[in-house]
């Protein structure tokens, strides 16, 4: 006669508490609807550059969404029946699909702005609708406002994270300790110009954002605010900073820091930070008729705040209930000043591309150390006019 051992009935137990996570089926709508709030066809006329479906295009986003919210197991399906089309997901939470929902509803709101925007005779011919696909829905550590995402990233890489400005300011993120694998749920986009646009095209957006209001706000409130509190926001260049202000009524200057309501009674922290590509403008020698030793030491004081205002956004998304204003001091003392050298390091290693010996060295030098000490001050406006970053 079979007698149940210790370790049966441990089996047992296990399976009996073993939740088996059923298949979670979230509507995306018509053919139509996802066809225009997934940019579809994104790279295709008559020679495609990626022939895929609605279907694998919607599919495309929604795995980019499960993997950077760490469900690197799980798998999503979309078809469509009838002209409605859905998507089922598996190996995640029954929740999983409520804030996918709440996305595409703010989304219909860009669309109508787009829409809007065009009968108007304001849309350009090289211009397209492109929401913020494929970010992490769920497990979000911080939010970015930015003011419009680049043509290629639709185009051609078909990933929202996939840009100069995101890839480098995924660096100062990893250069304040955030392992590169987590740092997308670090980057959840807001552009407040929800189009995809040749990089020449930022002073003309600048002109379109009352069109796109109703979308910008909700996804403010929707994207920051949470059951357990807020989430840190960074208001990237001059154009962002600016409508932070006329939105919210905050000033928020490079690193300046401001609370601004999305709705009554919850706040949520912003720091102003420069454009992650202001950089290669602040500091190229043209900006100054050719000095070169102007371009570095502008370019010097333009790194210690990008890494300043990473800091900043890497330890609040870590710990959301540091005091923001603490933790900035400290990250400004440690990028300005205690680690210093190797704030001037990171600047010619990465933007100047010289070796890590070259920039040990340079850095090294009585001149490079006399400028280090001035990290501290703004820097100072470039003499041409700056771009619309």
């Amino acid at each position: 006669m079979y007698k149940p051992t210790r370790l049966s009935f441990t089996l047992a137990a296990l399976m009996a508490s073993a939740v088996v996570q059923a298949d979670v089926e979230v509507p995306l709508g018509s053919t139509q609807r996802v066809t225009q709030l997934f940019a579809f066809p994104n790279n295709c006329n008559v020679i495609c550059f990626r022939p895929w479906s609605l279907e694998q295009t919607a599919e495309h986003y929604l795995t980019q969404s499960l993997q950077r919210d760490g469900y690197s197991r799980a798998k999503v399906s979309v078809k469509t029946h009838d002209g409605q089309v859905a998507a089922t997901f598996s190996g995640v939470p029954d929740s999983y699909g409520q804030p996918l929902t709440a996305l595409l509803a703010t989304a219909d709101l860009a669309y109508q702005g787009a829409s809007r925007l065009n009968s108007d005779g304001k849309w350009a011919y090289n211009w397209y609708l492109f929401l913020p696909l494929g970010m992490a829905l769920e497990n979000r550590k911080s939010i970015e406002l930015l003011h419009f995402p680049p043509d290629y990233s639709l185009t051609q890489a078909q990933d929202y994270l996939e840009s100069k400005t995101t890839d480098r300011w995924a660096t100062l993120l990893t250069d304040n300790g955030i392992p590169a694998t987590e740092t997308p749920a670090y980057q959840t986009i807001i552009d407040i110009a929800p189009i995809a646009a040749p990089a020449s095209a930022g002073a003309d957006l600048q002109n379109v954002y009352s069109y796109f209001t109703d979308y910008q706000t909700r996804m403010v409130a929707e994207l920051s605010l949470h059951s357990k509190g807020s989430l840190p926001m960074v208001a990237f260049g001059a154009p962002v900073r600016n409508w932070v202000k006329q939105q919210y009524g905050q000033t928020v200057g490079v690193l300046g820091l401001a609370q601004i309501s999305p709705v009554t009674d919850k706040s949520v922290s912003v720091l102003g930070a420069n454009h992650p590509s202001y950089i290669w403008y602040a500091a190229d020698p043209a900006t100054y008729d050719g000095n070169e030793q102007k371009a570095d030491e502008v370019g010097l004081k333009v790194m210690g705040q990008d890494l300043s205002a990473a800091c900043w956004q890497a330890g609040m998304g870590q710990k959301p209930a540091s005091d923001p204003n603490v933790l900035l001091k400290a990250c400004m003392n440690t990028w300005q000043v205690t680690r210093k050298e190797q704030t001037c390091e990171l600047f010619y290693t990465s933007v100047r591309e010289f070796s890590a010996e070259k920039a040990n060295a340079l850095c090294a030098t009585p001149a490079i150390k006399a400028q280090l000490k001035q990290l501290r001050i703004p820097a100072p406006a470039p003499s041409a006019s700056a771009p619309a970053l």
